[in-house]
């Protein structure tokens, strides 16, 4: 938000015709504008969504999360938010929202074998880049007695028969398996 600032206005009448005084309010001006500035980055850094750089670093350190080098700010501030976002107690239906949250309804696929205590959670392709993210969420809220399985749900020959060889030929292997075709 732009502010003007002039503090030669706060001065009597009779001191703002004084050149000393000129000079000494403009050159206290930039220092003003800047401790604003300053001050509005502090009050936004206790909003995630509005948060500085600065503010990221710090709920980073708070939460004790890691960032990547090829995080993004907005990459960070998701994190932090998934993180923020957690809630007591960890229940089936929690997981799915924390995981509707992180890779979007259709973003994942949920297997409960309660019998072998058994939990697998399938990344779409769509949500590859937050696979990381989600192994970390199930590290910390499943049960430490249910075996977690995390697999990326890749391309497969039902997603692939509604192309023709002409449209794939131009594709590896690899990107055949693992990109989001449109």
């Amino acid at each position: 938000m732009d502010r003007e600032i002039n503090l030669i206005e706060y001065l009597p009448g009779v001191l703002r015709e004084i050149k000393e005084f000129k000079a000494l309010s403009a050159a206290e001006n930039t220092e003003v504008i800047r401790l604003w500035e300053e001050l509005e980055n502090v009050l936004d850094d206790q909003f995630v969504n509005e948060s500085t750089l600065n503010g990221v670093k710090r709920w980073e350190c708070i939460l004790g999360i890691k960032a990547l080098d090829t995080d993004t700010l907005s990459d960070r501030k998701f994190r932090i938010l998934t993180r923020l976002n957690e809630q007591l107690p960890y229940t089936y239906t929690n997981l799915e929202v924390q995981l509707n949250l992180l890779c979007g309804r259709d973003g994942y696929k949920l297997i409960l074998d309660s019998s072998a205590y058994a939990l697998t959670v399938k990344v779409a392709l769509t949500a590859k880049k937050k696979y990381a993210e989600v192994g970390n969420l199930l590290d910390r809220v499943v049960p430490c007695n249910i075996v977690i399985t995390l697999l990326l749900m890749y391309n497969q020959n039902s997603t692939l028969h509604q192309y023709t060889h002409v449209q794939l030929r131009h594709k590896t292997y690899g990107e055949l398996r693992e990109e989001v075709l449109s």
